[in-house]
């Protein structure tokens, strides 16, 4: 066997590469020229042997290795790689000339195969092949994952401006009235506190936070007439204020991936036990439970705030109110935990002044 002199330009320093060959002057013979083309060989005589090197040295980029070996043949040892080595590339040898062994292990997954004997340029082509073949691979890898985080990001960073402007209008349109203002704030950070006592955590409170910030968007839809009517409304204005829910979810589609929990709570946060709610009339447990921990959070500050049409309610009013509308109106076991939450939420300021037009 004679060595070639065309170098490995990919073959950055010592790479390391695994020789497996029962035959002593087989191995050295490849392992010479693996050297001089700038591999550091570690040697084995089976494939028994050779996983115990792999297990030592790690992943490997190149293992060069016989069929037929004692203890666990060439068949049994390239399986073994492609299991825990996979980014491995493994060039079968054999000395017998059979199609189908070759196109099995091809199957199985190495590099490329070769009869012996071996002329040395025809390994060394394969191994400059295989290499560049696993390079190409781990290239594309990269590019791949880090294309895909780069538009994960990207994504991520559109639906937070997006996110952005509707928490915007939403303050803005609390802001025109004084009445309200303030009132998805302090909503989002009731229905916190309650979904913690239930147990919610981590981004499913996530949700529920901005869910109750968010829970009223809709109304952006629905005409200021009705939105600051001192009075009753007609059976018409009503209706009006019933579409918010569904329009407030159509707003905010675009986050339906991100964030599906966000949109239960703004179609849902109006639907009753009963059935009697709106959009949908859904009953009991058919209501999604962050909407009905919105529920409670909403009704209560609804309560204590000051309306034109009349005054606000004290929090202790407030709370034997929730508890008699439990189980027909809302979700008994969110009235309790927004009760058993409720002296952390003190510190919020439960009404407005009467300073600007009249809310709805």
């Amino acid at each position: 066997m004679t060595n070639s002199q065309d170098a490995l330009p990919f073959v950055a320093g010592s790479a390391k590469c695994l020789v497996v060959d029962d035959e002593p002057s087989v191995r050295r013979s490849l392992v010479r020229m693996l050297q001089a083309q700038g591999f550091k060989c570690y040697e084995a005589g089976n494939g028994r042997e050779a996983l115990d090197v792999l297990e030592q040295i790690g992943e490997t980029p190149l293992v060069i290795s016989d069929m037929r070996m004692p203890e666990l043949d060439g068949a049994g040892f390239l399986d073994a790689v492609r299991r825990h080595y996979p980014d491995t590339s493994v060039i079968m040898l054999s000395g017998i000339s059979e199609t189908m062994t070759a196109v099995d292990c091809l199957h199985q997954g190495a590099a490329d195969f070769l009869l012996k004997p071996i002329s040395m340029n025809e390994l060394q082509a394969r191994v400059a092949r295989a290499l560049e073949k696993r390079m190409l691979v781990l290239q594309n890898r990269f590019y791949q994952q880090n294309l895909e985080r780069q538009v994960h990001e990207q994504a991520q960073r559109i639906q937070e401006l997006f996110l952005q402007g509707v928490q915007m209008l939403a303050r803005a349109l609390e802001a025109k009235d004084a009445y309200t203002r303030g009132h998805s704030i302090r909503v989002s950070q009731y229905a916190v506190a309650t979904a913690a006592g239930l147990g919610f955590v981590g981004r499913t409170l996530d949700g529920i936070r901005l869910g109750g910030e968010l829970h009223d968007i809709g109304k952006i839809g629905t005409r200021e007439a009705v939105l600051h009517k001192p009075g009753l409304l007609t059976d018409d204005e009503f209706r009006q204020i019933t579409e918010h829910p569904a329009l407030g979810e159509r707003m905010l589609s675009p986050l339906a991936h991100e964030s599906p929990d966000l949109l239960r709570i703004v179609r849902s946060h109006h639907e009753r036990l009963d059935g009697r709610g709106f959009p949908d009339g859904l009953r009991g447990d058919r209501i999604p439970i962050e909407a009905r921990i919105v529920a409670v959070a909403d009704s209560f500050d609804a309560m204590t705030a000051r309306r034109p049409y009349r005054e606000a309610r004290p929090p202790e009013v407030a709370v034997g109110e929730l508890r008699r509308v439990a189980g027909t109106q809302l979700d008994p076991n969110a009235v309790e935990a927004f009760v058993a939450a409720y002296p952390d939420t003190t510190n919020l300021p439960l009404s407005v002044p009467a300073t600007a037009s009249p809310a709805a």
